[in-house]
């Protein structure tokens, strides 16, 4: 914060007057006492240390499981790293009793937390922000193993969102969930109206396993920092990050002087999950996944009625207009926006959308670049890796079908279409990094959410064709469009079917901390931001009385008993008349009608 004291100084210049002189004085001791209470407050936080899992430490190994699957013949997760097929961990699934304990741990921890002041949690998140910006390697690396990502993929995806929402938090939290004066009719002038925000109590999240720790971190912090509980519900394919990632949070509570127990992490199988989204210990359920297990979800929770924020998957379109000149440039966004976390990723781009001029160029350019991809694990050196590992190897027959059939309907496969076997990781989840061109919206693989390192082109004849085709799958998600001409662009804007858009760039959105979320087959709700902030807090209507001695009372035409209806009732069309009416005769002809049937 910088300080401009120039207007003061050529004031006293101009004037002798001490009344000047004071009331400069007095800015310039104001604006320091503001400098000083923003640096002391930015200064508050604690640090703290988390045990590092044996996984971590380095030159760790763990047992090469021939057939990685996350259920161990015990009924336990078992967990491993999708990179290698090694084991990371044994874990034992939480039952309904420990959802039930977890509940009501958090619901007396957040009684006490629901009093903490805004600087109190801003504490909090600091703590926790500074451990993080201190751990990114040991971060990225958990991430990494449980996941199958590159180091480089985790920055972005894990590290980059989760320290910029933390620091949106800090910054702007306050000021969204300040409560906010309305305006109230001509009718009620003495009073006033406005909405208070406040804690829900003890909320949930159900989220995915493609980006472990910014999916478990991000509705911890927007729903602490609203003053509720939460429980985290992640996927039992990163359950040993998860737990680790929970222990970062608790500590930094505790060493806040907090309740660690206002914040749990559930790893469990479907059966109990239905159980934690059907609790009436929970007042919100986020969840991040798939369409089929968000009616699941939906149908469990209606049993309670919960608020409910589904964000489902995406077929983001990306349109790319023919007036794009650099195409190299286009083409290192659009490869990353494709293959990042081995395009497991639900705003990733899933079909790019090229008109006619630049589109034979344009695939040139991505052929060349896509055959020059290296598949590999973060145990390899970085330079030798850009596409990571997929979670799992259990949609990779029906990803192959999908290509195939493509193909046989007159799409041209350019590079990979087929699972990978890594001569270092024979045991890990690789998908050679695809692409395929001449898609049409008649192929399945052009409709469904492949979830995958797999790049689509589409030519549209025009811009209207281009965005028939990005609206062309039940999803809405995301979209982007590349271009020069501004009409073009906001047209594409303004007509793409989804809930979030980026004007030539890919996922800006995000970072930005605008509302997340999409239409139709996308979900419904929004988190993130203000509006996501606010959605897990109850929205409290209240309206007061603005002078002492004025409230509203009865007038006498209208109190029970009603002694004369027809009188009464000409009262009542004179009071509208005359409140709302829209003309100065019938606002006058209102105000007779009062006066004569009062």
């Amino acid at each position: 914060m910088a300080l401009d004291l120039s207007a003061g100084l050529a004031w006293l210049e101009k004037t002798s007057s001490s009344s000047a002189i004071v009331v400069s004085l007095a800015v310039a001791a104001l604006s320091i006492w503001m400098v000083l209470a923003w640096s002391s407050e930015n200064s508050e936080y604690e640090e703290f240390t988390v045990p590092v899992p044996a996984a971590l430490e380095e030159g760790y190994l763990g047992k090469q499981l021939k057939e990685p699957s996350v259920k161990a013949e015990d009924n336990r997760i078992q967990c491993y790293a999708p990179a290698t097929g090694r084991l990371l961990d044994v874990l034992t699934p939480a039952s309904t009793n420990d959802v039930d304990t977890a509940i009501t741990k958090a619901a007396e921890a957040q009684k006490q937390w629901a009093r903490t002041t805004f600087r109190q949690r801003r504490k909090v998140l600091r703590t926790l922000l500074r451990y993080i910006l201190k751990n990114q390697d040991i971060i990225a690396k958990a991430a990494c193993l449980d996941s199958g990502k590159t180091k480089i993929d985790a920055f972005f995806g894990e590290i980059l969102v989760t320290a910029e929402k933390i620091n949106w938090l800090l910054k702007h939290g306050e000021n969204a969930l300040q409560t906010e004066r309305r305006s109230v009719p001509f009718l009620m002038m003495y009073k006033a109206a406005e909405v208070r925000y406040e804690p829900m109590g003890v909320v949930a999240a159900c989220v995915s396993w493609n980006y472990p720790f910014h999916n478990l971190l991000g509705p911890i912090v927007s729903s602490i920092f609203a003053g509720n509980g939460i429980i985290v519900k992640g996927s039992e394919s990163t359950a040993w990050s998860n737990s680790f990632f929970l222990s970062i949070v608790s500590q930094a509570l505790v060493a806040c002087g907090h309740n660690p127990d206002l914040v749990a992490s559930i790893s469990c199988w479907p059966d109990v999950a239905n159980h934690l989204t059907s609790h009436p210990g929970i007042s919100h359920v986020t969840f991040i996944g798939s369409r089929p297990v968000a009616k699941l979800v939906a149908k469990s929770a209606a049993a309670t009625l919960p608020a409910l924020c589904i964000e489902l998957g995406g077929k983001d379109a990306v349109v790319i207009l023919d007036d794009v000149s650099n195409l190299q440039q286009l083409s290192s966004v659009l490869v990353r926006g494709v293959f990042q976390s081995a395009g497991q990723n639900c705003i990733g781009i899933e079909r790019i959308v090229v008109l006619p001029k630049i589109y034979d160029r344009l695939v040139e350019v991505l052929e060349s670049r896509i055959k020059g991809l290296r598949v590999g694990s973060i145990l390899d050196s970085p330079e030798d890796t850009d596409v990571g590992a997929m979670v799992s190897a259990a949609g990779f027959d029906k990803l192959e079908k999908l290509i195939e059939d493509a193909v046989r309907q007159g799409a041209r496969l350019l590079a990979g279409g087929r699972r990978h076997i890594h001569p270092e990781y024979p045991h890990g989840h690789y998908f050679s990094p695809t692409l395929l061109v001449d898609v049409t919206t008649d192929m399945k693989i052009a409709n469904e959410e492949v979830f995958s390192p797999v790049c689509l082109l589409m030519k549209a004849q025009d811009v209207s064709h281009a965005i028939q085709i990005a609206n062309s799958t039940e999803y809405g998600l995301g979209g982007a469009v590349f271009g020069k001409n501004k009409a073009d662009l906001h047209r594409i804007a303004n007509e793409m079917k989804c809930g979030m858009v980026a004007i030539n760039d890919f996922a800006v959105f995000y970072l930005a901390q605008l509302p997340f979320g999409g239409v139709r087959g996308s979900g419904y709700g929004r988190f993130m931001g203000a509006e996501g902030l606010r959605s897990v807090c109850n929205l409290k209507s209240v309206c007061y009385d603005k002078y002492p001695g004025i409230s509203t009372s009865i007038p006498p035409r209208v109190d029970y008993p009603i002694q004369d209806r027809s009188k009464a009732w000409e009262f009542c069309r004179g009071l509208v008349e005359f409140s709302v009416g829209t003309t100065l005769d019938s606002k006058v002809a209102g105000l007779w009608r009062l006066i004569k049937n009062s």
